[in-house]
């Protein structure tokens, strides 16, 4: 596997108004100074997310209905624009149809926003709420926190799901007391839209998810060696040229013959004054110098080392294409630069910085001379270097740098910041040596691996980053001291989109998580409780509900299996049932004759006996009766038993999953395309614990898959298995099926003529009669040059005098 992870790739298993945060980050310590001033107290079960730093609950309640007046004081903007997003926030999950007055003395039993210089919560983008028998209000001593205050309004409504029990979408909130503030200045997610470009709407729609949860930054990946998305008018072959690539598979299963994209600038002005107005910056990142091929594609003279024209890449990971590093090359960065500072008022422009494999630089007599006139001892020095030059760019137009924590590694400019994504020992390092940084992990914060091991999942990631994964990030590493943690300016987390080709497919890997990034990034330590969070998290999913989000509930949904494995139920016909979920919340409800599980169906206590064949379907409620999950459904007889899909199939190396579930094709745009697991080193899969007793063949559908994987210097370790053909037939390979990795050979099959990716076949071979429970290996020998050859399920076939095994 490489290591570290590769942060465009993550192949393998990964271990891996912004205004107002220049007035934090002005303001002397940071980290220290948003720590809560008083002891914060339980919500207890109100339902906010993220958790307010202090929260009260009292005797009565308040109720908003059609005709509550929405009050703002005259002439009073920021409180104008915060109480017109409640508005339409009530209107889009009630139905309320709220009027929004201006009044010097707001009217009896309405809800009053109000800017307050004498606000009880001084903090940068903090508020205050208190409501009663009489009323509500939020006051606020700057806009943003007015605007905060609005969204929690908005959540203690609620959605109306029609089990309210008040008719026309009116509410009775709880009489409460909030006081409230960010932990952190820096509350972000990052977007990718350079593999799979997202449209204005799309991104609007993240936007306005980010504002409901308090996050106050969208980092915009806006170019890669897979495109580049963001016009630049002096240099149009960015986008003429650089935003379009002929995708692997072209014209199969829906691929466009040409697949790309970009926002002009007066898109990119609409989407900064969008997400402006819900207090949102976007921070732009164009990679430098590496992650530059769709550039090199449009200016190789100008910029690239080589002169030489390479396409838009089509291939995932670490491509070697670099920015040049002579004066023409700095003067187009800097041309770039100028426009995109000009849309951005951002003050941090992302450079990216990692991967940038140095192969070029060091084959380049040019480079190298270079070097040595400026004494720069080597590639690694020279990236330093190159940022340098960035850096001192930036801040002569009153900008800062921030890169992800590779720029560490050749030398740091003073004002360059570092966000961390390999771990935390980036920030670690960064911090110590006085530099801010920003918190991007990996390990917690990559929201593009998968949300749970279910074979209903789509593409993604194979290290699952379950939701209780992303809750447990502090964002302060323990090895800080408190002088050092003052440069923590937050945490944000990322969704790069090599597998995320849609908006249901952002919306499917962002929620629930997002609300747990937002947790993380808002509320201090003692406000966050896991059990609590669960708690508060149905209430969040109804109002996802009710704004058309479509959220993954795989953290809830059930799992239904057989205790001990399917290997047991063969003998006998009756199979041992399990249930559970991932979080371990709610309740399962199940059934076993066919019919939809409801809250008068059993309840799941312990694994059960059924009599085969029989088909289980489950759904998880909460405590009081609310939907949790949608039903899933298993159905169990001799043939499911003797049979797995890709999900099942085990990495033949370590036992733990392949490392990347990737479609049929990589720009095939549905949510529902076939889905394949793979290790993109060993062409190698094992079906765990297969029952051979009687089993006379094996069928397995397979595929063959773009391999289009930029692996650099991990390329070496791809593996080739060797193949027993005679000579003249090795070209296409075969299937190998061992007792073992390190077993008996069973079968072995020639793989059929072909090369058009996409497509799909199936293999049948006999096996030798054999008896008992064993791993069974499957393996391709094809070289590794050609496709990627993928399993998307295995068939054990017992014999029959009808149904002979055959060899096709």
């Amino acid at each position: 596997m490489i290591t570290p992870p590769a942060r465009s790739t993550r192949i393998g298993t990964l271990v891996r108004a912004f205004a107002l945060l220049v007035a934090v980050l002005s303001l002397p310590g940071c980290a220290e100074r948003t720590a809560p001033t008083a002891a914060a107290t339980s919500a207890e079960a109100l339902p906010l997310i993220p958790a307010p730093v202090q929260a009260e609950r009292g005797e009565g309640r308040f109720r908003i209905a059609a005709g509550t007046i929405v009050s703002i004081a005259p002439g009073d903007e920021p409180a104008r624009d915060a109480a017109n997003h409640l508005v339409r926030l009530l209107r889009d999950t009630r139905g309320l149809d709220l009027s929004v007055r201006e009044e010097t003395t707001p009217s009896p039993a309405s809800i009053r926003l109000q800017l307050d210089a004498q606000s009880p919560v001084s903090q940068t983008e903090g508020y205050a709420l208190d409501a009663d028998a009489q009323g509500l209000r939020i006051r606020a001593r700057d806009a943003a926190g007015l605007f905060y205050g609005a969204i929690s309004a908005w959540q203690l409504a609620g959605a109306d799901t029609g089990r309210d029990g008040v008719e026309g979408g009116a509410i009775d909130i709880p009489v409460v007391t909030i006081r409230d503030w960010p932990r952190f200045g820096w509350r972000g997610q990052l977007l990718d839209v350079a593999r799979h470009f997202h449209d204005v709407d799309t991104v609007k729609h993240v936007i306005d998810a980010m504002a409901q949860h308090k996050l106050n930054v969208l980092h915009l990946h806006l170019t890669d060696d897979q495109g580049w998305r963001i016009e630049i008018k002096r240099y149009p072959k960015l986008t003429g040229i650089g935003a379009w690539r002929t995708p692997p598979g072209a014209g199969r299963h829906g691929t466009p013959q040409r697949y790309g994209g970009y926002y002009s600038q007066d898109q990119i002005r609409e989407l900064v004054a969008y997400a402006a107005a819900r207090h949102i910056t976007i921070l732009p990142e164009i990679d430098m110098p590496g992650h530059a091929q769709a550039a090199v594609a449009a200016y190789p003279e100008e910029i690239g080392v080589t002169g030489e024209r390479p396409p838009v890449a089509v291939d995932w990971g670490v491509n070697p294409y670099l920015f040049d590093t002579d004066e023409r090359s700095l003067a187009f960065i800097r041309g770039v630069l100028d426009e995109v500072l000009e849309l951005f008022p951002s003050p941090f422009i992302h450079i990216g910085g990692d991967e940038a494999v140095k192969d070029q630089w060091e084959a380049s007599p040019a480079v190298r001379a270079q070097m040595q006139r400026l004494g720069v001892k080597d590639a690694h020095a020279m990236q330093g270097w190159f940022n340098e030059q960035l850096a001192d760019y930036l801040t002569s137009k009153g900008r800062r740098l921030i890169g992800w924590d590779e720029i560490l590694e050749g030398g740091l400019p003073a004002s360059a910041s570092v966000m961390s994504w390999r771990g935390v020992d980036g920030a670690v390092t960064a911090a110590k040596l006085g530099h801010d940084v920003v918190l991007a992990p990996a390990g917690w914060m990559y929201l593009d691996n998968l949300q749970t091991e279910r074979s209903d999942e789509p593409n993604g990631r194979l290290a699952v980053l379950p939701l209780s994964r992303v809750y447990e990030l502090d964002p302060v590493p323990a090895e800080l001291t408190a002088e050092q943690a003052r440069h923590v300016l937050g945490a944000q987390g990322a969704l790069w989109s090599e597998y995320i080709p849609s908006r249901r497919h952002i919306d499917h890997a962002l929620f629930p998580r997002l609300a747990a990034v937002a947790e993380v990034a808002w509320s201090p330590m003692a406000a966050r409780d896991w059990n609590g969070f669960l708690a508060r998290l149905p209430a969040q999913l109804q109002r996802y509900q009710a704004l058309g989000i479509g959220y993954s509930d795989g953290a809830f949904a059930a799992d239904i299996g057989i205790d001990g494995g399917a290997h047991t139920a063969l003998d006998g016909g009756k199979a041992n049932i399990a249930l559970g979920n991932q979080t371990g919340a709610g309740q399962i409800r199940y059934t076993t004759d066919g019919s939809e599980p409801t809250l008068d169906s059993l309840r799941y206590q312990k694994p059960f006996a059924a009599t085969l064949p029989v088909t289980v379907k489950a759904a998880v409620f909460t405590e009081d009766g609310q939907p949790l999950a949608a039903t899933r459904s298993r159905h169990f007889d001799r043939q499911t038993l003797l049979s797995v899909d890709t999900q099942g199939l085990r990495n033949c190396h370590n036992g733990g999953p392949l490392g990347l579930r990737v479609p049929l094709l990589p720009d095939m745009p549905g949510m529902d395309t076939p889905v394949y697991n793979v290790d993109l080193f060993y062409a190698c899969w094992t079906y765990p614990q297969a029952r051979l007793d009687g089993i006379a063949a094996i069928r397995i559908d397979a595929a063959r898959l773009a391999r289009n994987y930029g692996l650099a210097h991990d390329q070496s370790k791809v593996h080739q298995y060797p193949s027993s053909l005679p000579r003249g037939e090795r070209a296409l390979g075969e299937l190998e099926v061992l007792r073992g990795c390190d077993g008996e050979m069973l079968a072995q099959m020639p793989l059929p003529e072909g090369s058009a990716l996409g497509e799909q076949f199936e293999l049948e071979v006999p096996l030798p009669p054999r008896e008992g429970v064993h791993d069974l290996c499957l393996r391709f020998t094809a070289a590794i040059d050609g496709p990627l050859y993928a399993i998307g399920a295995v068939q054990l076939i017992e014999a029959t005098a009808q149904s002979p095994p055959v060899q096709r």
